[in-house]
């Protein structure tokens, strides 16, 4: 009997995957969610949000030879049945994207699923920081980036962006900085 080898770490999975990798800016991007997906952080689910086909092309083209099994390491699944708003989500992402196409679509779904997660949405999403999900917002969805000005947190800001889209006010406060709840909004992120 083979001794249980101990798994690896992200950063690890990282650099494997690298050696893989097509050299993109998504595909560093990629690289930082799939590597700590294998590692068991963040919360993105089988395939990472995608169906299986799609989940194999995407490592088919930003990963050519890396072979890794669609099912989470963690056991994590995604109940998008509570997840009214996903439809919503994907459109309201598609209208601010600077290249539609497959690659825009796996964002678009990875990001979506990382939004079920209760932390940080560049923790939910298995990335190394939020200036990492900042540049990736900036570079795959520009325009909805540019209007985070005030540097809003992600997900909070991407939902706040719905909401009014829809017609949708909940806070009553008259401007973010009356508000009780600024330092939750835009206070620095752990």
């Amino acid at each position: 009997m083979q001794p249980l080898r101990k798994p690896l770490s992200r950063e690890q999975y990282y650099r494997n995957l690298t050696a893989f990798a097509d050299g993109s800016a998504n595909g560093r991007w990629l690289a930082q969610m799939i590597a700590s997906w294998q590692a068991g952080e963040g919360v993105l689910p089988n395939a990472l949000g995608l169906d299986e086909s799609e989940f194999g092309r995407l490592l088919a083209e930003r990963f050519p030879g890396y072979r890794l099994s669609p099912i989470a390491p963690s056991g994590k699944s995604l109940d998008f049945s509570r997840m009214l708003e996903k439809q919503d989500l994907e459109c309201f992402l598609r209208r601010f994207a600077a290249v539609p196409g497959p690659e825009t679509e796996w964002l678009i779904a990875i990001i979506v699923a990382a939004c079920l997660g209760s932390d940080h949405l560049w923790q939910d999403l298995g990335l190394w920081n939020r200036k990492e999900l900042s540049a990736l917002l900036g570079h795959n969805f520009p325009e909805m980036a540019a209007r985070n000005n005030r540097d809003m947190k992600w997900k909070k800001f991407i939902y706040k962006q719905l909401c009014e889209a829809e017609g949708l006010y909940v806070c009553r406060a008259p401007s973010c900085e009356v508000c009780l709840d600024y330092p939750a909004c835009f206070g620095a992120e752990t």
